[in-house]
């Protein structure tokens, strides 16, 4: 079956296709979080996973007059910034994750405190922060838990499925995935007191 494709993404691709460079920004904005999230799977090093997305986007906007739109823009960015974090990795002699898992969707997490619309320095400093905080959170999850909440997240998967992939009964599944959500969660409170603090002053 054919991934529904998202019609923002399709029409800034139009655009961009068009010559119109600002709609690539968008598309940044749009897929920041979590193409960085993603890469952060592979790369550890906060300033450094922040490099490597700029060239990810840097490769997909030299190449996006071959996208044809046959699947979501998302999809293929996603494939993009996995061969970027990899092909970095390998020019540094440094070997990238065995199970080749994709990291979990931080833009769920973060899109409620993206405001794309009012891209103010001090949004900006909280959008940076929520990524920052996002990214930190899955590097200190139990293997078993990354592995459980990116099955459902990033790829998908029923909890049946997934009880199926990880080879545990479904309540495991559930269990593992709440605790991750949980963690994560955790880690953003801080930042969303602190966003409405903010907003109030």
């Amino acid at each position: 079956m054919a991934e529904p494709i998202d019609d923002l993404d399709a029409e800034l691709v139009r655009r961009v296709q068009g010559g119109q460079q600002p709609a690539f920004d968008q598309l940044v904005r749009k897929h920041q979080a979590r193409v960085t999230a993603l890469i952060g799977r592979y790369i550890s090093d906060w300033s450094e996973c922040q490099d490597v997305a700029q060239e990810a986007f840097l490769r997909a906007y030299r190449a996006i007059g071959s996208f044809r739109g046959d699947a979501q823009f998302s999809t293929w960015m996603h494939r993009i910034a996995v061969n970027t974090a990899k092909n970095h990795l390998a020019a540094q002699k440094r070997r990238p994750p065995t199970d080749d898992i994709d990291f979990a969707d931080a833009e769920e997490y973060a899109g409620g405190l993206r405001m794309r619309d009012s891209d103010t320095p001090e949004r900006e400093a909280m959008r940076q922060e929520v990524e920052t905080a996002v990214m930190q959170a899955f590097a200190t999850l139990p293997d078993e838990l990354r592995v459980a909440i990116t099955l459902r997240e990033v790829d998908g998967l029923s909890y049946e499925e997934i009880a199926g992939r990880m080879g545990c009964p479904i309540g495991t599944v559930r269990s593992r995935i709440f605790r991750a959500r949980d963690a994560i969660d955790s880690a953003l409170r801080p930042l969303l007191g602190q966003g409405a603090t903010r907003s109030q002053s």
